[in-house]
């Protein structure tokens, strides 16, 4: 079959979406009996969902996320503690939008990580930027950065992000570089954009785990002051897992 010039003509002004389904639409015989309005709502269809698919897919890409945790996978049958209406209000993103935090607490294994990506891919299918990272991970980058000269624009990016999710805090105890890149993250971001973090370590115990008073009262002022807190409790479902498996 020849090419058809609309093709050409859709493939120039980069309607993609709209040329693939021309191209479906010209080859279906049902589609004669289409008047012209619904043709094209039908090629508009195609090209606003290729659009959305292909934005979102760029999302997830910059995003980077541990899990591929989509938020219709979510179990809430898990013995874990967790609050179904909180999470829920945490998917729907107002707290995005209004440049509050978040905090996802419990011990390993019961899914902070996994819980953390699925908000962070519902903000991606609602076109926020998103980053994730393991904080340990990011301090070690920005301390390389810092030594060959990328710090301001590392720190620029950083603050740029609509949801930055900062996995495995507490870890370990912060040394007074990764105090300074933390306070200095925050600050950029406080009132302007969003940050989820995820934790081993009770609220409590983050001002000793910080070592210093006064960055631990200037960081957890900035990181706690608004945020909205989920906290898990219960075994390890990793370990569960393992031991149905056996």
């Amino acid at each position: 079959m020849l090419k058809h010039p609309t093709l050409d003509l859709l493939s120039q002004l980069g309607l993609t979406g709209m040329a693939h389904a021309f191209a479906d639409l010209d080859g279906n015989g049902d589609a004669a009996s289409l008047g012209h309005a619904e043709w094209l709502a039908l090629l508009l269809d195609h090209e606003a969902t290729w659009r959305n698919d292909r934005r979102l897919a760029l999302r997830l890409r910059q995003a980077r996320l541990r899990h591929h945790a989509a938020p219709e996978d979510v179990d809430y049958r898990a013995s874990r503690g967790l609050d179904r209406r909180l999470f829920e209000m945490l998917l729907k993103g107002n707290w995005i939008a209004a440049h509050e935090n978040c905090a996802i607490i419990g011990p390993a294994g019961v899914g902070k990580s996994w819980l953390a990506c699925a908000i962070g891919h519902q903000a991606c299918r609602d076109n926020r930027s998103v980053l994730y990272t393991r904080l340990p991970r990011l301090i070690d980058d920005l301390s390389l950065a810092k030594g060959d000269g990328r710090i301001a624009a590392r720190m620029k990016s950083l603050a740029r992000v609509d949801l930055l999710i900062l996995d495995d805090w507490g870890l370990e105890p912060l040394d007074g570089n990764a105090r300074h890149h933390l306070l200095e993250i925050l600050e950029d971001r406080y009132g302007r954009r969003s940050t989820l973090v995820t934790s081993q370590l009770p609220v409590a115990r983050w001002f000793d785990l910080i070592g210093d008073p006064t960055y631990a009262d200037a960081i957890l002022d900035r990181l706690v002051h608004n945020a909205h807190r989920l906290e898990l409790s219960g075994e390890s479902m990793r370990r569960n897992l393992h031991s149905q498996a056996a």
